[in-house]
């Protein structure tokens, strides 16, 4: 397991300070913020050290309320809103200097048997036929401390884009379709919840990718949008494992009033549909600057 995997998995270790009430640690992301992947991946760990072992996360819906300070911890309180013969509900509130920055529902269930059927994964390539990060990045137009900037915050996470990011190549609108093959470096416990939780993390990295490419817009990397997580919501269907290559295909449907819609499914790489996601965003034109 290299470095920066394990300094991820510590992060998300977070600690438990009374029954139902949890702390953790902070980070700078990309940007000056703590990262809304962290936030959600955290808040469920504390739901999910609430719940019996035998039931497993299913589905999570959750809102970004405000702008969390990477400078200081979060605390997460945790309400243990059901537990019923099969499923199991807890809500969670994020809180930062007294105020809540983040709010999670997150649903376990008891594993049965039932009706099984999914939509098809879609073609794509092979990912270890795709250049890496490190391969990619500094090959684009950027500045030298935004590549810096974002293999540190993927060094964790190996990710391999099908096609060109927003980024790498924008200022022409293209098809609202992004695919990433990605996989964490290096094997992980076989705990299932930190399966999922790893996935939630990673989820958030480039979801609204789509509605840049609709717009030919490069994102935060090149200053031509403004932009941040709204909401998200996160099915889970089927066994995976976040160390093993998973497909993320991923789509925007709509952008509309200065907010942006993807939505996407995560295919395991022999084609089970393991998760659904939707997440809502800021996406903004920067506004000009006030003239004197």
């Amino acid at each position: 397991m290299n470095q920066a995997l394990q300094g991820l998995l510590d992060l998300l270790d977070i600690e438990q300070i009374e029954e139902n009430i949890f702390r953790g640690q902070s980070r700078s992301a990309v940007v000056p913020r703590v990262f809304g992947g962290q936030v959600a991946a955290q808040a469920l760990v504390a739901a999910g050290r609430t719940v019996p072992e035998d039931r497993l996360a299913h589905s999570l819906h959750a809102y970004f309320l405000r702008i969390g300070d990477a400078g200081a911890p979060i605390v997460y309180n945790v309400d243990r809103m059901n537990d019923g013969r099969s499923f199991t509900t807890r809500r969670v509130v994020a809180i930062q200097h007294g105020q809540p920055i983040f709010a999670l529902s997150a649903s376990f269930q008891k594993y049965e048997e039932g009706f099984d059927h999914q939509i098809p994964m879609p073609p794509a390539p092979d990912p270890v036929t795709l250049p890496t990060a490190e391969e990619r990045l500094p090959a684009y137009d950027l500045a030298p401390e935004v590549v810096e900037k974002m293999l540190e915050a993927r060094a964790a996470v190996d990710l391999r884009y099908v096609d060109d990011p927003p980024y790498g190549r924008y200022g022409e609108p293209r098809e609202p379709h992004s695919q990433v093959w990605f996989r964490t470096n290096g094997k992980l416990a076989d705990d299932p919840l930190l399966h999922v939780v790893l996935a939630t993390y990673v989820s958030d990295m480039t979801l609204l990718d789509s509605v840049l490419l609709a717009h030919g817009r490069g994102g935060w990397a090149v200053g031509d949008v403004v932009g941040a997580s709204l909401d998200h919501a996160m099915w889970f269907h089927r066994p995976f494992r976040a160390d093993e290559w998973l497909l993320y295909d991923q789509e925007s449907p709509s952008a509309h009033g200065g907010r942006g819609l993807g939505q996407a499914r995560i295919y395991t790489q022999d084609g089970q549909l393991a998760i659904s996601v939707i997440q809502e965003g800021v996406v903004r034109a920067p506004r000009p600057s006030p003239t004197a």
